[in-house]
């Protein structure tokens, strides 16, 4: 097993990854220029990857492959790569998310997490485990912005969020973090593939007082995905997940068009940018 830092094991499936790669360049005695030239990538990119700092795409997987005449194995530890790092109770969640052609979230007070920036996830993520390092910290971001691989499929899932005006206000990081945040929900709303509405304060009680997401599948039946304090919970019984379909209908209905929304949106985003 590769080792980096002084005989540390790689903290992320990114940095596994890398640290894989990087052995077997050297062994080839490539430079990262010289690898990148072969795999068609820049050597800015395989400096990244052997880092850690970003996972390896399944293209340069496929080409390390090629390369090293490896077959399967940077594939195989691509994939593993990309699930390394969760909590045991939300890997079958992020593989159930991968498999959906429907994600429907409603978030009650914080954006959702694959339509965070770095820097807001960051906050959250420092706000609950405020006693980590910062490499801990970093780690969770990057497999937090990791799932956003989903949406950048040929054929993604159609992502519909009802964000609670909470989402807006709550000021995360400070005012530069929420403008930022912000400006990223607006460019994310450009995608055919991705529907955001808020459910403003003026409509009163909400139809649900906490976060959760409906995954919907072609062939399988639908699951609800609950958000609690200290983990998530899958559920499958086809009535709750009926009950959790009904309750998501009404906030739909409750919450603002989504032409309305953006330039809600808008409007919070430019009082931040003040």
């Amino acid at each position: 097993m590769s080792r980096q830092n002084g005989g540390q094991e790689p903290s992320t499936g990114a940095a596994f990854l890398g640290a894989e790669v990087r052995t077997w360049r050297l062994q080839a005695e490539l430079s990262q220029r010289e690898l990148g030239l072969k795999a068609n990538y820049g050597q800015q990119y395989v400096a990244k990857v052997e880092a850690g700092e970003r996972l390896a795409s399944p293209e340069f997987a496929d080409a390390c492959d090629q390369i090293f005449g490896t077959p399967g194995t940077f594939a195989r530890l691509r994939q593993r790569a990309s699930q390394h790092g969760y909590p045991d109770w939300f890997v079958p969640y992020v593989q159930l998310e991968r498999q959906a052609t429907g994600i429907s979230n409603y978030s009650a007070t914080l954006v959702m997490g694959m339509l965070q920036t770095p820097e807001y996830a960051r906050e959250v993520f420092q706000a609950v485990h405020p006693r980590e390092r910062a490499s801990e910290i970093d780690a969770k971001v990057e497999r937090r912005l990791r799932r956003r691989e989903v949406m950048e499929r040929d054929s993604p899932p159609l992502l519909w969020c009802v964000l609670n005006e909470a989402c807006l206000r709550t000021v995360v990081g400070g005012v530069d973090v929420m403008a930022a945040q912000l400006a990223h929900l607006r460019k994310e709303a450009e995608s055919p593939h991705i529907t955001l509405q808020v459910l403003p304060f003026a409509v009163g009680g909400p139809p649900a007082a906490e976060s959760f997401t409906l995954l919907t599948f072609d062939e399988e039946p639908n699951i609800a995905y609950a958000d609690t304090a200290m983990a998530g919970q899958l559920i499958d019984s086809p009535e709750a997940v009926a009950n959790a379909t009904a309750t998501y209908d009404r906030l739909r209905a409750a919450a603002l068009h989504p032409d309305e929304s953006l330039a809600m949106i808008r409007r919070v985003m430019e009082e931040y940018a003040r």
